[in-house]
């Protein structure tokens, strides 16, 4: 087959047309920091997301179920609240100074330091969003690697020492954390 003077010269441009509206609805079904997922998961599972978000974001698959692992085993332990987002977002809390009606967390007093950091909280990386969704609603609805912490109910990161690590029991470490039980 022949291309013609006018084939030849529109070829490139067709092409690059082509790729431009494929590109542009390839973006548009990409998952957009910001949106409200809770038309799609629970409330649970969006707290359980930005708690795998925050706390290991760049951490290994595993290390990521296993931050999930501890909060659903502080669920079940008498000692926490009994819900997913309770044991998230307990800590100590205080009237706003914008809003006296509206509570906030105080800083550095409560159970994951993402939440009492005085940062925006919104995830901003769409892709680890996504991945942090994922395993959020994979634990929480079909168990996928529970027990993988062996009923740790603390852990931190492996460049801190925290006052309390000596009270409890080392599990062991997965990814970028030391996990605890106390027995």
């Amino acid at each position: 087959m022949k291309l013609s003077n006018f084939d030849k010269n529109f070829m490139p441009l067709w092409i690059t047309v082509f790729l431009m509206l494929v590109m542009g609805f390839a973006y548009d079904l990409k998952a957009q920091p910001g949106i409200d997922y809770d038309y799609v998961i629970s409330q649970d599972e969006h707290c359980m997301a930005l708690n795998i978000y925050h706390e290991a974001r760049s951490d290994s698959l595993a290390g990521k179920f296993a931050v999930a692992d501890v909060v659903l085993n502080r669920v079940r332990d008498d000692r926490y609240p009994k819900t997913i987002c309770g044991v998230i977002y307990q800590g100590d809390h205080k009237p706003s100074w914008k809003d006296s009606s509206q509570l906030v967390p105080v800083r550095n007093r409560c159970q994951f330091s993402w939440y009492c950091d005085g940062k925006n909280d919104t995830p901003l990386d769409a892709d680890s969003w996504n991945e942090a969704v994922l395993i959020s609603s994979q634990i929480i609805k079909n168990g996928k690697y529970r027990g993988l912490t062996e009923s740790a109910t603390h852990y931190h990161a492996d460049w801190i020492q925290p006052y309390w690590a000596p009270s409890l029991q080392q599990v062991g470490t997965i990814g970028s954390h030391i996990f605890y039980r106390a027995d």
